[in-house]
């Protein structure tokens, strides 16, 4: 039997269904695969709780017993008690929290992360924390950072490193974008109505504008970039923002929601100006050729790949030196706390049966 010890960090939509899945398949591994998941340890950004292990109470107990942390609290914790393959888990969307990625390396830890964070600050920053987890030879795998539980960064890595060159990556990256899209191209309904829809069904960020910046897919792609073995800081992406000046950040949250009737038009507009059976689709791609990184609202004939696109699906063209004319297409739920969590704890398992 062997034991993995998760720190999980954040127990928001995400984090929440982990540790409830986790709890779900833990008798299955123990016995298909002798691989027991203890989880020690549960933060959110100002308590932690302390455990020798976590169950379906789990709530109920950070509610109780958790208690102000620092990351120093969790280091020395794991270290008086012992505890022998240690992976953290990085479910927030914190900025600050992905520098105390080199410190828990350090520590023993290998990292897995759904925060993009990490891998698209600058450049240094990114090849420091490759730097480190040589060192102290972790695994670090954020497979979530792109396509939620699609297999798009492990595809491209396999690809990349097996030498075969990609030249373009292509696609609708965004699960929220996908549903507007997919909707305001098949319905004669406003655009305002299908956004506020998006919201209600939790496909989007608190605020949309968040979503309709652009800057989320543009992330994605940049990820994608570095893989591939492109140096690129997140400025070198030309994104086509969504969102008009007269609604941007200087207004408020409340303004835009009253306001969001104003982006109608606009929309309309350039539904109508396509040719026939075309749709809208907004679109990340990347030309290594080029060196390019686009987000743009393109417009794609109905029969094509991205065309057929419903409901939050994400997809994604891989071009290659193989697969010139018809790319390598992977597709499929793009958004989701559901889907998120597996992806992770896909991740968790391929760390574990290296560990085993």
């Amino acid at each position: 039997m062997t034991t993995i010890n998760l720190v999980i960090f954040g127990i928001g939509n995400v984090g929440s269904t982990l540790i409830n899945q986790i709890a779900d398949l833990k008798p299955k591994l123990i016995k298909n695969q002798e691989i027991n998941l203890k989880i020690p340890v549960i933060t959110n950004s100002k308590l932690a709780f302390f455990t020798d292990d976590t169950d379906h109470n789990w709530k109920a107990d950070f509610e109780q017993f958790s208690v102000p942390y620092k990351i120093e609290d969790i280091l020395n914790y794991v270290k008086t008690k012992k505890f022998q393959n240690l992976i953290a888990i990085d479910v927030t969307a914190s900025t600050e929290f992905v520098h105390n990625y080199n410190t828990l390396i350090a520590s023993g830890f290998h990292i897995i992360s759904a925060n993009k964070v990490a891998n698209t600050l600058d450049f240094e920053f990114y090849n420091t924390l490759r730097q480190t987890l040589k060192k102290y030879d972790k695994k670090y795998l954020y497979e979530t950072n792109v396509g939620a539980g699609l297999p798009v960064i492990e595809t491209v890595k396999n690809l990349h490193n097996s030498g075969e060159d990609i030249t373009k990556i292509r696609g609708v990256f965004s699960g929220s974008l996908s549903y507007i899209f997919n909707r305001f191209s098949a319905e004669e309904e406003a655009f305002s109505n299908i956004l506020n829809a998006a919201a209600k069904e939790g496909l989007t960020e608190p605020d949309s504008r968040d979503d309709l910046s652009g800057k989320d897919v543009a992330r994605k792609l940049l990820i994608l970039a570095r893989e591939l073995g492109l140096k690129p800081e997140l400025s070198d992406v030309k994104i086509e923002t969504l969102v008009p000046k007269r609604l941007n950040g200087k207004t408020t949250l409340k303004q835009f929601k009253h306001r969001v009737t104003e982006l109608n038009p606009v929309f309309e507009k350039s539904k109508r100006a396509q040719k026939p059976e075309s749709v809208l689709r907004y679109v990340g791609e990347l030309n290594t050729k080029n060196n390019t990184l686009e987000v743009k609202l393109v417009s794609e004939p109905k029969a094509s790949p991205l065309g057929q696109l419903k409901g939050a699906d994400t997809l994604f063209e891989l071009y290659t030196e193989s697969y010139v004319n018809q790319p390598l297409v992977i597709q499929g739920a793009g958004a989701g706390k559901a889907v998120t969590a597996r992806g992770v704890l896909s991740d968790i398992l391929k760390i574990a049966s290296q560990l085993h």
